[in-house]
C-alpha cells in the first residue's frame, strides 16, 4: 500500500520543502539596510508605484501587442486538445495540425511585415 502513496508522499514533501527553504535562505541571507528609507515604506507592485494616480496615456501599439499575445496564447490553448488525441485521428489529424499551424505561421509572418512587432 506505501508503494502506491510514495510519490504523493515525496511531492507533498517536496511541496513543503521548497518554499520553507526559500523563506529561511531569505532570512539567513538577507541585507538590511542600517537605517528605514522612506522609499521602502511605499507600496511596490510588478515595477509601478502605487503613488498619486497620474493621467499616463498608451499608444496603439501597446494595445495591439497585448491583443497579438491574447490571440496567439488562445491558439497555442486550441492546440493542446488536438495534440492529446492526434495519435487516434491519425492522416486526419495530422493534416489538420499542419494546416492550423500553417495559418498561424501566415497569421505571424502578416503582422510581422506589417510592422506590429516593432516597438516605438
Amino acid at each position: 500500500m506505501l508503494d502506491s502513496w510514495l510519490p504523493f508522499l515525496i511531492y507533498g514533501l517536496f511541496a513543503l520543502a521548497i518554499p520553507t527553504s526559500m523563506m529561511v535562505m531569505s532570512f539567513v541571507f538577507a541585507t538590511r539596510p542600517s537605517r528605514r528609507s522612506r522609499a521602502r515604506g511605499i507600496p511596490f507592485e510588478s515595477g509601478v508605484s502605487v503613488g498619486a494616480p497620474r493621467l499616463q496615456r498608451f499608444t496603439v501599439s501597446f494595445y495591439l501587442t497585448a491583443m497579438l499575445f491574447i490571440v496567439f496564447d488562445i491558439e497555442i490553448v486550441f492546440l493542446y486538445p488536438l495534440g492529446v488525441i492526434l495519435h487516434s485521428l491519425g492522416w486526419f489529424g495530422f493534416f489538420e495540425f499542419g494546416f492550423f499551424i500553417l495559418i498561424l505561421a501566415l497569421a505571424y509572418v502578416y503582422i510581422w511585415r506589417k510592422g506590429a512587432l516593432e516597438w516605438r
